[in-house]
């Protein structure tokens, strides 16, 4: 699984050739040379084990910051300051879920909208699309997930998997969402700076689709991907532990596959999300309309 559009993806474009230097290559793919030739450096072993125990901490209390963190790790008697877990948190992508202060704020550079499902009544497909990133371990390092999901139906429409968290594989889970002939009238996500990027906001206003963000740290705004995640990690990802970006990918599709057809849900009336966002008019069981307050 490559993640096109990534540092990583870009680097592998450029080969050496008698007619184009390997500074014009950067040059046309968007490069710096510098980030040619650069190379990360791996995260230790151990390094990589507090990232999955954090990862199944923050899942099991996700309104811990660093230091609630960094307690129970020591806890467990693993020799681990703050600065370190703050450091890999980051890595990961992942902040306690509760409201910060100067919530209005923006990014610097960056937009931030309004949330529109304030008393917003959901009660068909194609309402609203939401999307969010999840970090995803590995048995010896990491990946990251973007899902894009109907909100109503809890369909996921489209996903994909990257090496590294840029706002790339976030374009191309909604331009694959779009390509099914569907799109949404409102789109909602997070503030991550992967969503208040220009290139995302760009492609979502570019479907005509209007934009929605959650308040920053407010999980109950995203709270049906939230769920997602809980199912698809505990279901898969931990039991999984998968050894490359490969076998991640073709399980992850699997699992996907199962989770929009064959999987009922108690909110829905047990239909599938797949029956809901396919066909909601010929399915007895339809959820209620949902009204965000």
């Amino acid at each position: 699984m490559q993640a096109v559009g990534s540092v990583t993806a870009r680097q592998e474009f450029i080969t050496p050739c008698p007619e184009l230097s390997i500074r014009r290559q950067c040059e046309l793919v968007g490069l710096s040379r510098s980030g040619f030739y650069y190379e990360p450096v791996p995260e230790s072993a151990e390094n990589l084990a507090l990232m999955r125990r954090l990862d199944e901490l923050h899942l099991e209390r996700p309104v811990y910051g660093s230091r609630r963190l960094t307690a129970l790790l020591q806890r467990e008697g693993l020799g681990v300051n703050r600065k370190r877990v703050q450091r890999l948190l980051r890595l990961m992508g992942v902040e306690a879920i509760y409201p910060k202060r100067c919530l209005s704020q923006p990014g610097e550079g960056h937009r931030i909208y309004p949330y529109l499902l304030e008393g917003l009544e959901i009660s068909g497909p194609d309402q609203v699309w939401c999307s969010d990133i999840t970090y995803v371990p590995m048995a010896s390092g990491f990946l990251y997930l973007v899902a894009l999901m109907d909100w109503w139906s809890r369909y996921v429409v489209a996903w994909e998997l990257s090496n590294t968290l840029d706002s790339e594989f976030c374009i191309r889970a909604w331009t694959a969402g779009l390509a099914t002939g569907r799109q949404p009238l409102i789109s909602n996500t997070d503030q991550g700076s992967q969503f208040t990027s220009e290139a995302f906001l760009e492609a979502v206003e570019a479907a005509g689709v209007d934009v929605s963000m959650d308040g920053r740290g407010r999980w109950i705004d995203n709270r049906f991907i939230e769920r997602l995640w809980r199912s698809v990690k505990q279901e898969d990802i931990y039991l999984q532990d998968y050894a490359d970006g490969l076998t991640a990918h073709r399980g992850l599709a699997r699992w996907f596959g199962d989770y929009n057809t064959l999987r009922p849900h108690q909110a829905l009336g047990y239909a599938t999300p797949s029956e809901l966002y396919h066909s909601p008019e010929s399915y007895g069981a339809k959820p209620a309309a949902w009204r965000w307050r």
